[in-house]
């Protein structure tokens, strides 16, 4: 009877620490899992196509830039160009002569218009030097006269009983004719009156007539003398 309890007591016993240092067995590892791996050849495909795009957006803009910023500054230059003038009236019209007359060609409101050029024609008296920077104020310069045909067309637009002053001076009075633009003086191409110029003390010219010939010449003057002005200017192409 006692062997028995004995026997009972220690494998009791034996149960008890046998279930007590015997873990149970751990979980099998969960399989690790990785998010699905791209094709690593892709970006590498992909960058040069993205960089070329870049490339060509970026010289879009450039050619973009470019054609605004020549339009901006023609604009500037055109407005610049009228805003010079004191004229707040153009007068134009279309032709097609030549290159440059197929765009319109203007002339400020009340100057005469002649193949490239404009002319003003004053009706108040100043001297020479007043004269010229009147001129000036205007975005024009003294009249210079080129051809023939040029001081034709002036003449038939003065007055036979006036005088005019016009850009051709001699400022050492040494013979120097200059035309106030720097044009080249030629003196066989001048129209001065017969036995002109006469003084050396005389250093600016007028387009004027004589009584006893009535044509159109020039007649070298004095600086300080008061007389009408003829201005000359390039057209304005719109």
């Amino acid at each position: 009877m006692t062997a028995e309890i004995t026997y009972a007591e220690v494998r009791f016993q034996n149960e008890f620490k046998s279930s007590g240092t015997k873990s149970e067995p751990s979980a099998a590892p969960k399989e690790k899992t990785s998010p699905h791996k791209s094709n690593p050849d892709f970006p590498k495909a992909l960058f040069p196509s993205l960089l070329i795009l870049l490339l060509l957006l970026a010289i879009s803009f450039f050619i973009a830039f470019i054609i605004f910023f020549q339009k901006y500054s023609q604009l500037l230059k055109e407005k610049k160009t009228i805003k010079e003038f004191t004229h707040t009236t153009l007068e134009c019209k279309k032709e097609n002569l030549t290159i440059q007359e197929k765009y319109w060609n203007c002339c400020p409101k009340n100057w005469k218009s002649f193949s490239l050029n404009c002319y003003f024609i004053s009706t108040e008296d100043k001297n020479w030097s007043e004269s010229k920077k009147n001129c000036s104020g205007m975005g024009a310069h003294l009249l210079v006269i080129n051809t023939k045909e040029e001081q034709d067309f002036i003449t038939q637009n003065l007055q036979k009983t006036t005088a005019y002053y016009v850009g051709l001076s001699d400022p050492e009075g040494k013979g120097d004719w200059q035309w106030d633009d720097h044009t080249s003086y030629n003196e066989s191409a001048t129209f001065w009156h017969q036995g002109e110029p006469s003084n050396s003390a005389e250093r600016c010219v007028i387009l004027n007539t004589r009584p006893q010939g009535g044509s159109w010449g020039l007649n070298d003057v004095s600086c300080k003398e008061s007389h009408k002005r003829i201005c000359k200017m390039i057209k304005i192409y719109l």
